[in-house]
This record gives C-alpha cells, sequence and structure tokens, in this order.
C-alpha cells in the first residue's frame, strides 16, 4: 500500500531547472536576474521597465468560498491552472503573494500551493525567501524610530504624542505586542507613550509595496505616510521627517519581483503579501503588470473568500493599476460547503448530499458578487478523495442553474494533468469577450458610502453602524482631501457577517466599524470591523510545535 506524500516530501523531490533557463523561456535574458542561489531570483527594474508599451495577455483571477478548517486550496488551484494552461500550449505565469511567517508557525501553513500543484523551494517561499518582507519589517520600523527620535530631539514638528497613529510591525503571531507602553526607564529613553505592533503583511508599508509601480512612485508613496498629527490636529507625513528616502533605500531590492518555478517548471512571480483579511490581499502590481507584458496569460489569485479577497483585488488592485480581469474562478471543495451548510468537521468524510446542497448557498453569493464586477465566472471543485459523486453532481447542478459551469479538478494529485477541463474553459471565457469589468463603486461618493456599498452589496448587510467618532475621523480625512481613496474592509474571512461562526450565506446582519485608519500612501482607507485584530495570536497548539531539522538537516513540518 504506497502512502501519500506530504507537501514537503513532495517538493524535495521535484526536478528544478536552473533560474535562468526559467526566465529564458519569457525572454528574460540572464544579466537582467539577480540569482539567490539556483532556483530563484529577482527580476531587474532595468527589464521591467523596458517592457512598456507592450501588448498585455489575460488576466485571470482565482478567489475561493469563505475559508473553513476543512480547507480550499485556493493557492493550489491558482498554481494548477498555470500549468494547465502552459499544458495546453499557452504561455501562462503564475502571480502568488509571499508567505507570512506568522501563519507558517501558527494555523495556517504555508503559501506555496500543494501536492503536485506547487511553486518552489517550498521551503525558502516560505521562510526567508529572498528577504523582501524583513526589508519592510526594517523599512516600517526605522520610521517608527525617526518619530520617537524626532520627538525626544525637541519635537519641532509639534507631533502629538498622544495622536501618534503609526505603531511597530514584526513578521510573526504575537497576541503579548498588540498593545504596549514603550519608551519606560527614565529620561534618556525618550517619553513614554502607549503604542504596539501590527504583523507586517498589515504595514501599510508592505501595501505600498505592492500597489507601487516603481521606484519613484515607491518614494513617493513612502513620502505621504501619515504618522499622526500635530497639537493643531494637522498630519505629520513621513517626509516631514525626511525617512521616505532611507525608506525607499531599505525597500530597493524588495520592489523587484521575485522569479521561482511550479514542480513542472513554469514560471512563477511570488512577490508582495498583504492579507486579505486586514489589507488588500494581492501581490504587487509590479509583478502582475510585468507578468502580464511576458505571458499569454496570467494566473493570479486574492486572499482568502471573494467577499475580501476578489472585492479588494477588484476595487483596490484593479481600480488603481488600471487592471482589466479577462476571467474569475471560484474554488470550493465538497467538504467546505458541507461544513457551510452544518457539518462538523469529524462528519465531513460521510456523504451529506443534504447539507452540501444547503452550503452551496455560500457558493451562489461569491459566483453572483464576483458577476456584479461584470467578470465572467467558472468554479473549480478542487477534490478530494472523500468527495462522492453524488456530491460533486449536486455541485455542478447547483452551479448549473447559475447560469455557469462547475469543473471538477485533481491537480493536487496529478498536477496539469488533473487541471486541463478548468484551463480550456479558462481559455474559452477569456477568449469570449464577455468581461466589462468595473469597480463596485465610484471615487465621488463619501468614505462612509463606500463602507455601506460593500456592506450591503457584498456582505448582504441590512445595517453598518460607527461610533460618532468614527463618522466625524472619516469626514475630517474627506475635507483634508482623501475622500476619493478607496475602502479596504478589515473583516474576518470566515463569514459574510462580522461573526466568524456565521456560515453560509447571511442576509441583513450588522456590520459595526469600530475603528478607521488612513492608509495615505497606500491610497485607501482600512475600516476596521468586529473582532479582527492586526497582530494575531498563535492557536493553542501551533504548527511551531511540529516544525524542526530531521537527521539529515531537512525542515519538516512545514506544509
Amino acid at each position: 500500500m504506497s502512502t501519500i506524500k506530504s507537501d514537503i516530501e513532495i517538493a524535495r523531490a521535484a526536478t528544478k531547472k536552473p533560474i535562468v533557463e526559467i526566465g529564458a523561456k519569457l525572454g528574460i535574458p540572464a544579466e537582467q536576474l539577480a540569482p539567490y542561489g539556483h532556483d530563484k531570483a529577482k527580476i531587474s527594474a532595468e527589464f521591467i521597465a523596458a517592457q512598456t508599451g507592450k501588448k498585455d495577455g489575460k488576466l485571470i483571477l482565482v478567489t475561493a468560498i469563505n475559508p473553513t478548517p476543512a480547507g480550499e486550496g485556493k493557492t493550489t488551484t491558482t498554481v494548477g491552472l498555470g500549468d494547465g494552461l502552459n499544458r495546453i500550449g499557452k504561455k501562462a505565469i503564475v502571480c502568488i503573494r509571499e508567505a507570512s511567517l506568522g501563519p507558517c508557525f501558527g494555523i495556517k501553513g504555508g503559501a506555496a500551493g500543494g501536492g503536485y500543484a506547487q511553486v518552489v523551494p517550498m521551503e525558502d517561499i516560505n521562510l526567508h525567501f529572498t528577504g523582501d518582507f524583513h526589508a519592510i519589517t526594517s523599512a516600517h520600523n526605522l520610521l517608527a524610530a525617526m518619530v520617537d527620535n524626532h520627538i525626544y530631539w525637541g519635537n519641532e514638528e509639534n507631533i502629538d504624542i498622544r495622536r501618534i497613529t503609526w505603531r511597530r510591525v514584526m513578521d510573526m503571531n504575537d497576541r503579548a505586542l498588540r498593545s504596549m507602553v514603550s519608551s519606560l526607564g527614565g529620561i534618556a529613553n525618550g517619553f513614554p507613550r502607549q503604542g504596539g505592533f501590527d504583523i507586517t503583511v498589515a504595514s501599510e508599508v508592505m501595501a505600498i509595496l505592492c500597489l507601487a509601480t516603481d521606484l519613484k512612485d515607491l518614494e513617493r508613496r513612502l513620502g505621504d505616510i501619515i504618522i499622526g498629527y500635530r497639537f493643531d490636529r494637522t498630519p505629520v507625513h513621513a517626509r516631514d521627517l525626511k525617512a521616505d528616502g532611507a525608506m525607499a533605500v531599505l525597500l530597493k531590492d524588495a520592489m523587484q519581483p521575485n522569479l521561482v518555478q511550479t514542480l513542472e517548471n513554469n514560471p512563477a512571480f511570488v512577490h508582495g503579501g498583504p492579507f486579505a483579511n486586514i489589507a488588500h490581499g494581492c501581490n504587487s502590481v509590479t509583478a502582475t503588470k510585468t507578468a502580464l507584458k511576458l505571458g499569454d496569460y496570467v494566473v493570479t489569485e486574492a486572499g482568502f473568500g471573494a467577499d475580501l479577497g476578489a472585492e479588494k483585488f477588484f476595487n483596490i488592485k484593479c481600480r488603481k493599476a488600471g487592471l482589466k480581469p479577462d476571467a474569475a474562478v471560484i474554488v470550493a471543495t465538497v467538504r467546505a460547503l458541507k461544513m457551510n451548510g452544518g457539518v462538523k468537521k469529524e462528519d465531513l468524510g460521510v456523504e451529506n448530499v443534504g447539507a452540501l446542497k444547503k452550503g452551496c448557498a455560500n457558493l451562489g453569493r461569491h459566483v453572483a458578487n464576483v458577476r456584479r464586477f461584470g467578470v465572467p465566472v467558472v468554479v473549480a471543485i478542487n477534490h478530494f478523495v472523500s468527495d462522492t459523486d453524488a456530491e460533486i453532481a449536486a455541485v455542478k447542478e447547483f452551479v448549473s442553474r447559475l447560469g455557469a459551469e462547475a469543473i471538477l479538478c485533481q491537480h493536487w494529485a496529478k498536477g496539469s494533468a488533473g487541471i486541463e477541463e478548468l484551463a480550456h474553459k479558462v481559455v474559452e471565457l477569456a477568449e469570449s469577450g464577455q468581461a466589462k469589468f468595473q469597480p463596485l463603486y465610484g471615487d465621488e461618493i463619501s468614505l462612509f458610502e463606500k463602507i455601506e456599498i460593500v456592506a450591503s452589496k457584498i456582505y448582504h448587510a441590512g445595517e453598518v453602524t460607527a461610533d460618532k467618532a468614527v463618522r466625524d475621523q472619516l469626514q475630517t480625512w474627506e475635507e483634508q482631501g482623501y475622500g476619493r481613496l478607496p475602502i479596504c474592509m478589515a473583516k474576518t474571512q470566515y463569514s459574510f457577517s462580522t461573526d466568524p461562526n456565521l456560515r453560509g450565506a447571511p442576509e441583513g446582519h450588522i456590520v459595526s466599524v469600530r475603528e478607521v485608519r488612513l492608509s495615505a500612501g497606500a491610497g485607501f482607507v482600512v475600516a476596521i470591523t468586529g473582532e479582527i485584530m492586526t497582530m494575531p495570536g498563535l492557536p493553542k497548539s501551533p504548527s511551531a510545535e511540529r516544525i524542526f531539522l530531521n537527521d539529515q538537516g531537512y525542515i519538516e513540518g512545514l506544509f
């Protein structure tokens, strides 16, 4: 009896090609790559700039239903589809986000796909990779240090330390750092004040890196960061503290997209990594736009379910970067749909068509939501061995009644051979000319109206509530010229509501906005709802307890 190999075992057994060969497939000369070892490299800014004016390929978004502990496999499907498109003769490039260390050692696992649909080197991608996240962390904390230093040496900008909004960041889940008092210990250590840490993927610097088009744009956006307010309530920017230049220096290499390969030696760009529940959840604009110049098809993903990732991909990334997606894939699993229908995790292996049909309401909501943006949709059923023929047929029938198609995909077990049918359907949709993309709301309406539109149209909420202080803050930002910015909703990924336990497709619930943050450099306003944390904690039994080096020096326990 053969045993099923783990993701890391499959990745370790991969036959990788030298990264210069992968670059050559895309027409990238070896001298325009900065290799990090033999299997990963950064693409030079000079080469990227030279692609301006070339025709764009087709842009395919992969999104999903709301995640459950049963697993959905969105990144796995993104990688598999990229391989599948190459298998049927298309020049396709995968564009995904980098993994955050916090979730790798927490509960979520890595972000390099799974089974026979992975990008490699899996261990590197899920750990330190090329150091991009460390650079972002350093640039962010440099600004934090310069804020406190400026105050220590006389506070020329008259910063009100009660109104400093710039926190520190670290790429690790650590609840102990959420709320802290700094500068204790006497006069030599500065002025004590309350602050705290967010996780690096929630940093505005991460968002800026992922939305900037080049180094000049990066430095401008860094300078636009608001770190807090003066005693007269006027904003203090990073450029007022002369921090923007040094921050850009730290991010110079991090701005360059990372080139790696799939298990089937197809090109993949892995760059940037904002979370979708607390940030905008998309890989970098630079990577996506460069890939569109180099490939016929670009397959990218947006974090978590379509209510978060796809909404922000469309309303923030596409709006800001001028992108127009040609088709969208919504990933679902029989197991996750049954869980949305009320089945407990331990009972998911038992056939339950009734619960599955009930849980399909979640899938139906996501299909309708993506269509609101004028993007044609196909559903990918990510196959698990416990799925029964009756359950798969029920999903297909449900999606058919929506006027779309659901396709069974077996890329986890079979690689590109298991996803050919989906690849052909994606080509059909992308070439059909059906896509008539437009964001959900215009720039001109008020910030609170934008929050209400997302809550009502995407979440199907009945009401949005916010304290007077929140509404006043939004109005102040509008008066300061920030009213045309899009909204970035910080919400639980597990539900359309702000209650993570409310599965399916709830209607009429209340979305309570408890805090708003202005990301002036990134170019959006963050609305924090429910109990969402910008610094997650580790679970009772974190994955870190099961990650170690074996006797041969190989890493075990990553998934």
